[in-house]
């Protein structure tokens, strides 16, 4: 096999979804359709890598340096969701659900990975939370203990700005742990309560399959 079959070939392996045999297969698709699908794929791939930026305001995608939403003066400026990557932004806009403004972090901190707040937009989103125009901060972060930790941390800089900071609903952080040391059974009806209370999660079918213990350990099951 060429040189530039194999480096397309591995190249195309690295991409989400794909392994090498499905780079294989999709290599072969194109060449077998080189007029009608590989020429043009070739040349939006050249248009969009020489064109497309990060939006200077929001972190979004786009051909200008202002995303086509950041440029709306239809959006209602007072609300700004933040969102960890350009996907999600994506996601919430295909809802239509959601017509305010929006913050790419480019992930969550992360000690596990070595990312923390410098890697992030964090500072960038703390000066646009202190704009005269905002009034509420959304944090749509993923429900996971990065996630999680990344929300709690924004909430902490934003703590002294007079505006609303708000979180999607959503259950316990996935794989989180939660140990508590309750020494009568009818307490853990008290603790459920307080817990469902502070993560809007619904625990009463938990509550009949966790059996009660002198020590209750609770595991939240990873997917």
């Amino acid at each position: 096999m060429h040189n530039s079959l194999e480096n397309l070939i591995r190249r195309l392996g690295r991409l989400p979804g794909l392994g090498p045999r499905s780079a294989r297969r999709a290599v072969l698709f194109l060449l077998k359709n080189r007029d009608r699908l590989m020429l043009p794929l070739a040349e939006e791939l050249h248009d969009v890598a020489s064109n497309v930026r990060a939006c200077v305001e929001c972190g979004n995608l786009d051909i200008t340096d202002h995303c086509s939403i950041c440029a709306d003066s239809r959006r209602d400026r007072s609300r700004i969701c933040v969102v960890e990557d350009v996907g999600d932004l994506w996601a919430m806009e295909r809802a239509s659900v959601y017509r305010g403004l929006y913050h790419v972090l480019g992930g969550t901190l992360s000690a596990l990975d070595g990312r923390g707040p410098e890697d992030l937009h964090i500072d960038r989103l703390v000066r646009r939370a202190g704009h005269a125009d905002t009034a509420e901060i959304i944090l749509a972060l993923s429900a996971t203990v990065d996630g999680q930790t990344t929300a709690h941390y924004i909430g902490e800089k934003l703590a002294n700005l007079s505006l609303d900071i708000t979180r999607l609903a959503h259950g316990m952080p996935v794989g989180m742990q939660v140990v508590m040391k309750i020494g009568r059974d009818e307490d853990l009806l008290n603790v459920c309560e307080e817990l469902e209370e502070a993560f809007a999660f619904d625990l009463s079918a938990l509550k009949r399959r966790w059996q009660l213990q002198t020590a209750h350990q609770w595991q939240v099951p990873s997917e």
